[in-house]
């Protein structure tokens, strides 16, 4: 049955080749607010001081990466080694760019990794990013962080947007297999229980098909990027079954676009919107939340 609603809509989808209005039959959720890696413009990134500060700012959804250590910890890092931007070694020495993929954190340990501090080197993109001490911390330690202050503070737990950093070339050199990757994650979750807060988002349909086929009840993000110009009916066709969201780089929005998730029943949700006039633009479309490296923009939406 499953099989059959996919092929209807794929064939529905790939039949839409002119500008429509938007679909009323879907039914519409609260407009979501991510903060990209916490808040990457202002705080640094995939860092527990990031995602606060985005709680602060009233984000609905912590948008963060996951990899995985040696000793098979899950942690957050958008690289899978220290990247040269943002990190300083234990010897307070800087990283360059040319050496940085040597520093392979899938061969280290948990407790080798947080010796880096990843918050205090001035980040040479994001000019208003605050310098503060900070470490690549445990998912577990996100999960345990953003409750407590949610209770301190009187306010919902926002949604945790975990991407899997996976490519089928790297498997087993900066990272594990999909089917592993998704399981270290999975059991972090479901061990702080937080897996109706949880969203898996991922470029890799192969982490994402896993999660699926085993883990259902997830909900998931298929991330597009930029570059990926094949059309949005063989893309689903490509993963093979319908996810909760669609998040694609945010020029490659168009009204077609968003009409066919909204079809689809799926969300689209681009990334990684960081001007106000770009966000609104967005959501007059029909966009059903947007990522953002600057959280503070949301307040001026309309």
């Amino acid at each position: 049955m499953k099989s059959a609603i996919l092929l209807f809509i794929i064939l529905s989808v790939s039949c839409m080749t002119a500008k429509l209005p938007h679909s009323k039959g879907f039914g519409e959720t609260p407009f979501d607010k991510e903060g990209h890696r916490g808040c990457r413009g202002l705080m640094p990134e995939n860092t527990i001081p990031a995602m606060l500060k985005a709680i602060d700012l009233g984000v609905t959804t912590l948008e963060m990466d996951a990899s995985i250590s040696k000793d098979k910890k899950v942690f957050l890092s958008h690289e899978p080694f220290f990247n040269h931007e943002i990190t300083t070694k234990p010897d307070s020495g800087f990283i360059e760019e040319s050496t940085e993929k040597r520093y392979n954190m899938f061969l280290l340990n948990y407790a080798e990794i947080q010796k880096f501090d990843v918050g205090l080197k001035p980040h040479p993109r994001f000019p208003q990013q605050e310098r503060i001490a900070a470490i690549k911390p445990l998912l577990s330690a996100v999960f345990d962080s953003v409750q407590a202050y949610c209770l301190k503070k009187n306010t919902p737990i926002p949604q945790f947007n975990i991407e899997t950093k996976t490519t089928a070339k790297t498997d087993g050199i900066y990272h594990p297999a999909p089917e592993e990757f998704v399981d270290l994650l999975v059991d972090v979750i479901l061990t702080k229980k937080m897996q109706s807060k949880v969203i898996i988002q991922s470029f890799d349909i192969r982490t994402l098909q896993y999660l699926h086929s085993k883990y259902p009840q997830f909900k998931t993000a298929l991330l597009i990027d930029d570059f990926d110009k094949k059309a949005f009916a063989l893309q689903l066709k490509d993963l093979g079954f319908l996810p909760t969201i669609y998040s694609p780089a945010h020029k490659l929005v168009t009204d077609l676009l968003v009409k066919q998730c909204r079809d689809a029943g799926i969300q689209i949700i681009p990334w990684t919107v960081n001007d106000l006039a770009s966000m609104q633009a967005l959501k007059n479309r029909g966009v059903h939340g947007i990522i953002s490296d600057y959280p503070n923009l949301f307040a001026g939406l309309k």
